[in-house]
């Protein structure tokens, strides 16, 4: 019998699922999950590996382009020819611009690699002369950055303590398919709610699959509007006596006597702009009966304790950090915060050791921008502020992006905003002198660039993968490389080896290791991490995946619930605070446009394209599938066979425009077209349509999306504070297609 050789899936779904590949004569014969009891289990993605291997779309030689930038026409060129282009482009851009024109494209298409993530190219550009850096992240920006602002920094339990718990209420929170396999938060939730049995109540536009499975009621509201129902909860709170007056005496400022200022409770009561948030004003944006309302907090004040989170898809929107704020609010103001089966308000709790990896070296430069706003950069480089555009590390950039290497991410022309303007700017080389990309695939970020530079996929390499985030136990795994890689397909320590020996900086770059010398040197320092792994590491190969549980009890700021003097929180207060005197002076400081709103308490606020604005007449949101993570494998045809690419609509909407069920639809705004087959669906709220996101952008010549691309119709416009991703916030219109 072939014994199977261990490897993982790498991809950014928050798990890190090991795989057991059956190998024989160097061919791949199948793909399994691990076996044992309580490990982490691929789902179908990651079982679907030798799909993904065998691709006759898989890259095998360097790639130039021929013809215009963009229009797909490449010629195959040597390693060698493909160095030389590289290192020219790379010199004369920083000769004429300067290092902090050269940009590395925020992507996460290979998570979990101690060596190969992101290291790399990272330490050869410092060996250049430098880089512009990026922050933040396009999943969780806003929420990231205010959640500070609250609680001084971001914290939160993990999915195991609801088993501690009587009540879970989840905003927009779909953990089932944003983590489909069995070694994430899903898993965790379903075996924590067999424990404790906790009522579950998911508020979502959308009749996830969490909710389906895991729901004892489901209430839907329209997207962008979860501060309202917040706010509204809280307001029944208050009038009720229902909210915890001994932890906010004790632990809180901000909630009450703010005098000329006006406190959160005043905010809720209506005393500074005499709009009450009631049950009834809410209503109003959710589209959800103030009787429901009334109950669910009646419901979240009288269950204790009562486990309040929310999914990274509510604090995507406009005003998402206010949308974060105001749900954290509600955990606060119920006392929820600091004890065993309640929470923060923030996402599921994760955790992890301080990993050993490649080390990236010193960066000279200092300039950073939002990992969103790379496109503004590109256009308007010198122009972006810190007041104006969240530029850290100077007042104003240096240079505008003029190098983009963009490695195993399809940010570029896929996951990023407005992609028919997005394909414009990328089209000109007056604006970006040269985009590299590195992946396997030609995807339709890879379509766009100068170079393509084909790389091995996680089975095809040495690589020691780890997890340790969004799971009960972490994950630790040595592998060696499975099969041979197609063609000259190479690892991406091998594709920056060979730049920087082109560069005359190979010694500098390597430190004279291999990849396998730096395998197992990240390997050596990671037995301080993980106490058990042996000396020997072909002994932690040979062993496959080893599992560790954290150090710790993980309920979020127990110290400071038990003695708020002695472990103070990080605010400027060591409170936690529903008024934020950071905020207010920011809000003074920054430069915002019209459409923007920083307030220093949790606020609802109408955003461009919300619940109650004008224009086209359905909000168009965009869910996590579980046929793919994100954009990988959405070229793969047996999960696009059993989670098919859909725009999923109500019976009421798909009515009143004549559409039936498998219909080929067009959906379009302002900002670009698409086409996408109907599922029409009582699991969507009327007035709201969802295009499950990462599809693959193949536009036609008129710029109509084939793919069902739900980034051809978002907006490329930040949010206020992060500057993060807003993309569920969209109007469009959906027509029957002529096509």
């Amino acid at each position: 019998m072939t014994k199977p050789i261990w490897s993982a899936c790498c991809v950014n779904c928050g798990a890190l699922c090991p795989l057991r590949l059956f190998v024989e004569n160097g061919r791949l014969l199948r793909v399994e999950s691990h076996d044992a009891p309580d490990s982490a289990k691929a789902c179908l993605r990651g079982r679907a590996a030798k799909e993904l291997i065998y691709s006759k779309d898989r890259l095998t030689t360097p790639l130039r382009r021929v013809g215009a930038r963009g229009s797909g026409r490449f010629e195959s060129i040597s390693w060698e020819q493909a160095y030389d282009q590289l290192a020219e482009s790379l010199t004369e851009v920083v000769a004429k611009y300067g290092s902090g024109a050269v940009y590395r494209q925020y992507g996460s298409g290979t998570n979990n690699c101690l060596l190969t993530y992101r290291g790399c190219i990272t330490r050869l550009f410092n060996l250049t002369g430098g880089h512009l850096s990026h922050y933040n992240s396009y999943s969780s920006a806003q929420i990231s950055v205010a959640g500070p602002y609250l609680y001084g920094r971001r914290d939160s339990n993990p999915a195991k303590d609801v088993e501690n718990a009587k009540l879970l209420v989840m905003f927009g929170d779909n953990p089932l398919e944003t983590q489909a396999s069995g070694g994430g938060a899903g898993k965790d939730l379903l075996d924590a709610l067999k424990i404790s049995k906790a009522k579950v109540i998911c508020l979502d536009p959308r009749y996830s699959d969490s909710a389906a499975v895991m729901a004892d009621q489901w209430i839907p509201m329209r997207p962008g509007s979860d501060a309202a129902m917040a706010l509204a909860v809280a307001y029944v709170l208050i009038a009720e006596d229902l909210v915890d007056k001994q932890f906010l005496n004790a632990y809180v400022v901000g909630y009450e006597g703010m005098p000329n200022r006006g406190s959160y409770k005043d905010y809720v009561l209506g005393l500074k702009d005499s709009v009450p948030k009631t049950p009834q004003w809410a209503s109003a944006i959710t589209m959800c009966p103030a009787e429901t309302i009334e109950k669910l907090a009646i419901e979240i004040g009288t269950t204790k304790p009562c486990f309040i989170t929310q999914g990274r898809g509510p604090q995507r929107t406009a005003f998402g950090e206010a949308t974060a704020l105001s749900i954290m609010a509600l955990a606060v103001i119920t006392g929820n915060v600091g004890i065993s089966g309640g929470n923060t308000g923030d996402v599921f709790g994760a955790w992890g050791p301080k990993w050993p990896r490649f080390p990236e070296g010193e960066n000279p430069i200092k300039d950073v921008i939002p990992s969103f706003s790379w496109v503004k950069a590109i256009k308007d480089g010198p122009s972006m502020t810190r007041l104006q555009d969240g530029v850290r590390g100077a007042e104003s950039l240096s240079a505008p992006i003029k190098f983009l290497w963009n490695c195993s991410s399809n940010i570029t022309l896929n996951q990023h905003s407005e992609l028919a303007s997005t394909k414009r700017v990328l089209q000109d080389p007056n604006l970006c002198r040269a985009i590299v990309n590195v992946d396997a695939r030609l995807t339709p970020s890879a379509k766009i660039a100068d170079i393509v530079l084909p790389s091995v996929l996680a089975p095809e390499q040495d690589e020691i993968f780890v997890q340790g985030w969004g799971m009960t136990k972490g994950l630790f795994l040595v592998a060696k490389a499975a099969l041979k890689p197609p063609g000259e397909a190479l690892s991406q320590y091998e594709i920056v080896r060979g730049l920087a020996r082109r560069l005359g900086l190979e010694k500098e770059f390597t430190l004279d290791r291999s990849h396998w010398n730096w395998i197992e040197h990240l390997y050596r320092a990671s037995r301080m991490v993980v106490a058990d792994l042996p000396e020997d590491i072909q002994e932690a190969i040979d062993h496959g995946p080893y599992s560790f549980s954290p150090p710790a009890r993980l309920i979020a700021f127990e110290q400071f619930r038990k003695d708020p003097v002695a472990s103070p929180l990080s605010t400027p207060t060591g409170k936690i605070e529903l008024y934020s005197e950071r905020l207010e002076r920011i809000a003074a400081q920054w430069t915002l446009p019209p459409e923007q709103v920083i307030a220093p308490i949790p606020q609802y606020h109408p955003s461009w394209e919300g619940p109650t604005s004008d224009g086209y007449p359905l909000q168009l949101i965009g869910h996590h599938y579980k046929g793919r993570v994100h954009s990988s494998f959405a070229d793969l045809k047996s999960l696009a066979t059993v989670a098919p690419q859909r725009l999923w609509l109500n019976p009421i909407d798909a009515e009143k425009r004549g559409l039936a069920h498998g219909d080929l639809a067009k959906v379009y705004n302002d900002r670009g077209q698409t086409l996408a087959k109907v599922k029409i669906t009582q699991r969507i709220m009327p007035g709201v349509a969802s295009l499950p996101q990462g599809a693959w952008f193949d536009p036609d010549s008129d710029d109509i999306d084939q793919g069902g691309c739900i980034n051809a119709l978002t907006r490329d416009f930040p949010s206020p504070l992060a500057k993060g991703n807003p993309q569920h916030t969209n109007r469009v219109e959906v027509i029957k297609s002529d096509r």
